[in-house]
């Protein structure tokens, strides 16, 4: 059976001054746009308020997949769904009742995702499967784009796949993929790929997302 593959590529990278320009480049081409929410608390950096990122939801052509990088997501993880995310994914090291958050996620309409820092082991989240609707394993330390692909987390992606099992649930990766990480991540399991300086780094980023999506093909 064809493995579905989703390419999300994140704004983190892009041209913030022209944000909406950046986004028309590669709307056509990608599943989701991945927009990374940092509040300089749980991650030392800032992105967007919610006010500032409700407006690039707002005016977004295509869905958005939210990763919130922030301290209180209890509270606000719901209102990105409330807004119109098509998935919301809260940090499991930042959720205090995250089985509650989770539901209040899907409640709001959207998918539901958690995310796991490097150090952050799977096991410890195996009994909220049947409240997740994407698990996220970075491969990164959380906060900054443009960071080396950690390949040592891919056994973490092995077994966040073998506990999935048959289960419609998506798997992503965030961080350092590009066209010479992605097929390490694929073999592992990974269908989700979060894909930020490898895209607004490159001449044509659509034509970036598209050879992503070959590659991924091909493998």
């Amino acid at each position: 059976m064809t493995r579905e593959v989703r390419i999300t590529p994140s704004i983190l990278n892009a041209d913030f001054s022209h944000l909406q320009q950046e986004i028309q480049k590669i709307s056509a081409v990608s599943d989701l746009i991945h927009l990374d929410v940092m509040d300089n608390v749980f991650v030392p950096n800032f992105t967007f308020n919610f006010e500032t990122a409700s407006q690039i939801i707002h005016n977004c052509p295509i869905g958005i997949d939210a990763h919130l990088m922030v301290a209180d997501s209890d509270n606000i993880a719901p209102q990105y769904a409330e807004i119109g995310c098509q998935s919301v994914t809260v940090h499991a090291e930042a959720t205090s009742n995250i089985s509650q958050t989770l539901r209040a996620i899907k409640v709001n309409g959207a998918r539901a995702g958690l995310a796991l820092k490097p150090d952050t082991s799977i096991e410890g989240y195996a009994d909220l499967i049947d409240d997740v609707d994407m698990f996220l394993i970075m491969t990164v330390e959380p906060g900054f784009g443009g960071q080396k692909f950690m390949e040592n987390m891919m056994e973490k992606v092995r077994r966040t796949k073998a506990l999935i099992g048959s289960r419609p649930i998506w798997l992503q990766v965030d961080g350092g993929i590009s066209l010479e990480t992605l097929s390490i991540a694929l073999e592992a399991g990974a269908d989700t790929f979060v894909a930020g300086s490898a895209v607004f780094n490159a001449e044509d980023p659509a034509a970036m997302i598209i050879a992503l999506r070959e590659l991924a093909g091909k493998a």
